[in-house]
């Protein structure tokens, strides 16, 4: 395979307009990554089915487009513009099935339109204010970050379709982040009781640094590396095809719900038990 080199207070770092800016840059700089990761590839490759189910490459890059545009139009009006599922199908959206019949280029045109679109009506916002997603409100900060998650998520599945191999970057604090706050959620979205025990997670950042979450005297504990963990929490690999090392009956458990996007709960990818990731 080929090989591509490539923080929201809610998202991994310090609160204040320089660090939404910095989250912005990093959204811009993941797009940007995955754009050059695929620009070049041949048009037949983005006919090949994805992991995604019923997906093929073309379905992941139309997918980020299509809801870059939506994100982009709540940011600038504050409010969830109004969608119809005519012309959907099956486990496309309606602008999936639109950019089937889309040249490449065509398709890459509206998702970078899509992105640059969103990137300026994220950057003038107040960090505190709140937006419509998914049926619920969210922070500026969470909605952007959401925005880097799917791209890298979304990303994964369609370099792995194009026969081009994922390069993880120090922007993944941002997903872990996500993966890591949303716990509560994962429990909630299944209709079971929200854990009340303390998780500790630390990870290993692609660049070597540590990153850590929870109290460190947790008796249940997440430890690998972060490519690892935000790959279990977007539901993009099994947890046991890591490895993650779960120590006590919360981590375990966490590491089988773990859901850091919104909407019902995921079907999850089943286990490989080939060591692939």
């Amino acid at each position: 395979m080929a090989s591509h080199t490539q923080s929201d207070q809610a998202a991994s770092g310090p609160s204040g307009d320089d660090s939404f800016q910095a989250l912005i840059d990093d959204l811009a700089a993941e797009a940007a990554y995955l754009d050059a990761a695929v620009r070049d590839v041949s048009p037949a490759r983005w006919e090949v089915a994805s992991p995604a189910a019923g997906w093929l490459m073309r379905d992941c890059i139309a997918h980020l487009a299509e809801l870059d545009e939506v994100a982009a139009i709540i940011a600038e009006a504050g409010a969830y513009p109004v969608r119809s599922r005519e012309g959907s199908a099956g486990v496309l959206s309606a602008g999936q099935v639109k950019a089937r019949a889309l040249p490449v280029a065509d398709l890459l045109a509206w998702w970078r339109a899509s992105r640059a679109r969103l990137e300026a009506a994220l950057r003038p916002l107040d960090p505190r204010a709140r937006l419509p997603w998914a049926g619920q409100e969210m922070g500026v900060r969470s909605f952007a970050t959401a925005r880097l998650m799917e791209c890298w998520s979304h990303g994964l599945d369609a370099l792995e379709a194009a026969g081009v191999e994922a390069v993880d970057s120090d922007r993944l604090r941002h997903v872990a982040h996500l993966g890591y706050s949303t716990r509560p959620f994962a429990y909630r979205v299944r209709g079971l009781p929200v854990s009340d025990a303390p998780l500790h997670v630390a990870l290993q950042a692609p660049s070597g640094a540590t990153w850590t979450w929870g109290p460190e005297d947790a008796p249940s504990r997440v430890t690998g590396t972060a490519g690892d963990f935000c790959r279990v929490v977007t539901q993009r690999i099994h947890h046991l095809d890591t490895a993650l090392i779960a120590e006590g009956e919360a981590a375990r458990e966490f590491l089988v719900i773990a859901q850091a996007f919104a909407g019902p709960p995921g079907e999850g990818r089943a286990p490989r038990g080939d060591g692939h990731r």
